[in-house]
């Protein structure tokens, strides 16, 4: 196969014989996770008025993605202690439980247990489906893997809330996640089939598993998710200072076990390009969060528009996402850098527009800047696994991989605390000042945009030199 940087790639070459099993299993990895965490907000009504614990429902997000940041942690050093394929099959095994626990639950104490194994489990598959994107693959076929992948990102947008609500109206929200238990269980068993392909686990690895690193990495995310769902300006201030101080403390000790390290050389910082890169998607994650988290209440209250159209503005974010992904995605290596750039200027215009859009309208408008954000990211995102894993040491291909897909989750974690503090702040609970907060929240976002858009030079230009 030609591995030319000026030719670009046909869709045939991701589903020739050697690429099919893998393709599938990346691309369900990432479809259980993502229509996952949207069927459980379309079901939770009828999970409330059957079970109670309305008070624990923001539990269900926040517990779902501290397992999904963990896991995803740890995807890179699982994977090279023990190979991709037993970790994956375990992580299918792992949601599989949670789904059956979720849908045997006789209270909300017990779904939010289930919702923690979910979670494992999720963040666990798609985790792993990026290390598969980024070692089964040559990196001339990256871009159209991850295409395929921002595609079943996509449909779960539509299908996620679909399923929940056909469960929901015809039968019953359990059978959701019966539903989910009984993908997720196949899944598995037929990933623990494959052959290893030279994937085989590895013996060389003598240091303990990092548990303690792994519990302040979970302390930080659900200090940081408790600050954005009980928002009080002085306590929600505390709770997000702890929550930093818990992943800086994490980052420095895993700085000091060479052997087991779960993140790259340095993974926060301007002066190597890897480190860039992740500022950047930190960054940029963050300044998005408030587009979902808030744009649907905002429109619905100051444009009197239904809760039917705020979601389709919503699902336009994902929509863009993955036809950007789509069009952009036969590009050869020499293009990455342009494609990065261009699509973080995007997101940064789009967050910008929104500081006006939200709160004067019209609604077409609002659509338009939050569609920007979704092409933006898929523009870019399509290219950074690539140009990372491809400037990143051979040895840390498996950790920047792995490292990348979870630092996103972490920046809406931060995001969400942040957004949260700068609505409650500015008056969210009070009609007369909708408008002011509206400006408020997008106009707090920009600076975070910015900063992720000089992290993006500083990406791009450190993998030129």
């Amino acid at each position: 196969m030609s591995e030319n940087v000026g030719d670009t790639v046909g869709w045939r070459e991701i589903v020739a014989p050697g690429y099919r099993a893998p393709l599938i299993a990346a691309c369900l990895g990432v479809w259980l996770h993502a229509a996952d965490g949207l069927l459980v907000s379309t079901m939770t009504p009828a999970i409330v008025a059957d079970i109670g614990g309305l008070a624990l429902v923001p539990w269900t997000f926040a517990l779902y993605e501290m397992g999904t940041i963990v896991v995803g942690a740890a995807g890179g050093l699982l994977s090279m202690r023990y190979g991709i394929r037993l970790p994956m099959a375990f992580a299918g095994a792992l949601f599989t439980l949670g789904c059956a626990v979720s849908a045997l639950a006789p209270t909300m104490e017990v779904l939010l247990l289930g919702r923690v194994f979910q979670g494992l489990g999720g963040g666990g598959l798609m985790a792993f489906s990026f290390v598969l994107a980024a070692v089964r693959f040559p990196p001339r076929l990256v871009p159209r893997v991850m295409a395929a992948i921002s595609t079943i990102w996509g449909v779960s947008a539509f299908t996620g809330p679909l399923i929940g609500g056909i469960f929901v109206e015809f039968a019953h929200w359990r059978g959701g996640f019966w539903f989910f238990a009984l993908q997720a269980s196949i899944l598995a068993a037929w990933i623990f089939l494959q052959r290893d392909e030279g994937d085989a686990p590895r013996s060389d690895q003598v240091e303990h598993f990092p548990l303690r690193r792994l519990a302040w990495l979970c302390a930080g995310v659900l200090l940081i998710a408790y600050a954005g769902i009980d928002v009080a300006p002085l306590g929600t201030t505390l709770f997000v200072l702890l929550g930093i101080a818990c992943l800086v403390l994490f980052v420095w000790l895993d700085s000091r076990h060479e052997q087991s390290r779960l993140l790259p050389p340095s993974p926060i910082s301007f002066f190597n390009p890897v480190g860039a890169a992740i500022v950047m998607i930190m960054c940029f994650a963050a300044a998005t969060t408030a587009v979902t988290i808030y744009v649907p209440l905002l429109i619905t209250s100051l444009h009197g528009v239904s809760v039917l159209v705020a979601g389709y503005v919503i699902a336009l974010e994902s929509i863009a996402w993955t036809v950007a992904a789509l069009l952009v995605s036969g590009q050869p290596p020499e293009r990455d850098r342009m494609f990065i750039l261009t699509g973080m200027s995007i997101i940064t215009i789009g967050t910008a527009g929104l500081i006006y859009a939200v709160p004067e309208g019209p609604i077409w408008l609002v659509a338009v800047f939050a569609a920007m954000v979704g092409f933006g990211f898929g523009t870019a995102w399509t290219f950074v696994l690539r140009l990372a894993t491809e400037i990143a040491p051979k040895q840390e291909t498996r950790r920047v991989s792995s490292a990348l897909p979870t630092v996103h989750r972490l920046g809406f974690a931060l995001g969400a605390a942040f957004v949260g503090i700068v609505a409650n702040a500015s008056g969210i609970d009070d009609p007369g000042k909708l408008k002011f907060t509206a400006a408020m929240i997008f106009m707090a976002s920009l600076p975070l945009a910015l900063v992720g858009l000089f992290a993006a030079t500083r990406f791009v230009r450190g993998a030129a030199a």
